[in-house]
């Protein structure tokens, strides 16, 4: 959920000690263009800043709809300066939104024809950027990814930092006594021959780190049925379908949020 501490500072942030440019009497109406086509995300956010603002918002779209340039995403009425004030944040923050989702479409769709797996799912990583975790995970949601753990808290990975502290046994061990039965263990391997002992000490998900599909494929074969599998590190869009015919569970994909352009808005006033 969006504060009002949040949607304060990103205002002060770009409004600063004394605001000449948008010191525009009357009221007026803004849209929200698409000039690219997308999948749109960020609405919420960016409703939020024009409300808080005292601005009228009615979105077009909805959330995880594809647009085409010239697309209307949402209008907002009202005070023309908190118009204005708003308008580069509503670009800002749906048009990295939404960048985000159709990085992720793009990846989804990419895996819809590869019938061996049928259940593998793309995913996000903790790559995202300070202070838009929320908004960017959603994005995910919006493209049709998983948000993956959200916080440290929300899954137990083991990764070769701590492996290289403790071994890859007592690591599991370790954790796996002082997590709660609710949480899940998992375990970042770099050969075929870890992930069978991470699964063998009690790992709950394997997941293969920068490794090739076929180094990938060997590993799963390899595991148990009841252990999902993961495989991350570098992969692109270009190379998921690669990654998906090795019958890995999840991949995870960094590039998700990190690397998705921004999608190109404009906001148009009284058209």
């Amino acid at each position: 959920m969006l504060t009002t501490e949040t949607i304060e500072r990103w205002l002060g942030e770009d409004i600063g000690h004394r605001d000449v440019t948008n010191d525009v009497p009357g009221e007026t109406t803004g849209k929200l263009i698409a000039t690219e086509s997308g999948v749109i995300a960020g609405l919420d956010a960016a409703t939020s800043v024009f409300e808080y603002l005292g601005v009228a918002v009615t979105p077009v779209v909805g959330t995880g709809d594809r647009v085409d340039p010239g697309t209307t995403i949402l209008e907002a009425f009202g005070d023309a300066q908190a118009v204005l004030r708003g308008e580069r944040l509503a670009v800002n923050l749906v048009g990295h939104a939404s960048g985000v989702a159709t990085r992720t479409r793009r990846a989804v769709h990419a895996i819809e024809n590869v019938t061996q797996t049928g259940q593998t799912r793309i995913a996000a990583t903790r790559k995202t950027t300070p202070g838009l975790r929320g908004i960017e995970k959603r994005a995910v949601v919006a493209g049709g990814g998983d948000t993956h753990r959200l916080t440290l808290s929300g899954l137990v990975m083991i990764k070769d930092n701590h492996i290289a502290e403790l071994g890859l046994t007592e690591a599991i061990t370790r954790f796996r006594e002082r997590k709660s039965f609710v949480t899940k263990l998992e375990v970042e391997v770099e050969t075929p021959e870890m992930a069978v002992q991470a699964a063998e000490a009690g790992a709950d998900i394997v997941l293969f780190d920068n490794l090739n599909p076929a180094t990938v494929r060997e590993g799963v074969i390899r595991v148990p049925d009841d252990i999902l599998t993961e495989a991350s590190g570098g992969i692109t869009v270009d190379a998921v379908d690669a990654y998906a015919e090795t019958g890995v569970d999840i991949i995870s994909m960094g590039s998700l949020t990190h690397s998705a352009p921004s999608l190109d808005l404009s906001f148009r006033m009284d058209e």
